[in-house]
């Protein structure tokens, strides 16, 4: 579609412009995906808590989560699978931690706002 397909009014240079900064469809498909690993409570939590301790086992994580070791595991796998976690593997238990190239900025605003909306909801009466 070009510009002179509208029948309304068009601003050529705001459109010119809004096309020159977006990001390309791949990348959005990749934030996309990292947006919805995120969108989990149990994996938003996992990742915190992996975040703030560097690395933990699936009991570990089951118990600071307070849910199944079964919940801990599917969203490691998922969690893995997009490879934003790694494992190392000690004897027979196999420690999980984030992966080094996982996107730090994105990681931080979304665990600050994590830690926001709890202390809201703490002091909503």
């Amino acid at each position: 579609m070009t510009i002179t397909d509208h029948t309304h009014p068009i601003d050529p240079v705001r459109v010119a412009h809004a096309r020159s900064r977006l990001p390309t469809a791949d990348a959005t498909t990749r934030l996309t995906g990292l947006l919805s690993m995120m969108a989990d409570p149990v994996r938003l939590r996992l990742i915190y808590a992996l975040d703030v301790t560097e690395e933990l086992c699936v009991g570990d994580l089951a118990l600071a989560l307070d849910v199944s070791e079964d919940s801990v595991s599917y969203a490691l796998r998922l969690l893995r699978t997009a490879g934003l976690l790694v494992t190392r593997k000690e004897g027979r238990v196999v420690y999980n931690r984030l992966a080094d190239d996982f996107p730090a900025p994105l990681r931080d605003h979304c665990l600050r706002q994590l830690i926001a909306l709890t202390y809201a909801e703490e002091q909503t009466p």
